[in-house]
């Protein structure tokens, strides 16, 4: 896995990512990124729109509706 450094982006830091790593995860300039933490470090993997709308409803049914899962996972 390539290395990056970390630097100045306009007013901001960022990491210029290896054209390689791009191909790899099939993004382009100006796609948007979901960065996860896990254990061993940050992952980033291509954000889909669609998908963290549909997380975001089942959130609120969990949220909304937990007593009923509870039961329902006895």
């Amino acid at each position: 896995m390539p290395t990056v450094k970390v630097t100045t982006v306009g007013n901001s830091v960022g990491i210029i990512l290896p054209k390689e790593l791009l191909e790899r995860l099939r993004i382009n300039k100006g796609d948007v990124l979901h960065v996860t933490e896990t254990p061993k470090g940050v992952e980033l993997t291509p954000y889909d729109e669609e998908f963290a709308q549909q997380m975001e409803v089942a959130e609120k049914v969990m949220r909304q509706d937990r007593d009923v899962l509870r039961k329902l996972a006895e």
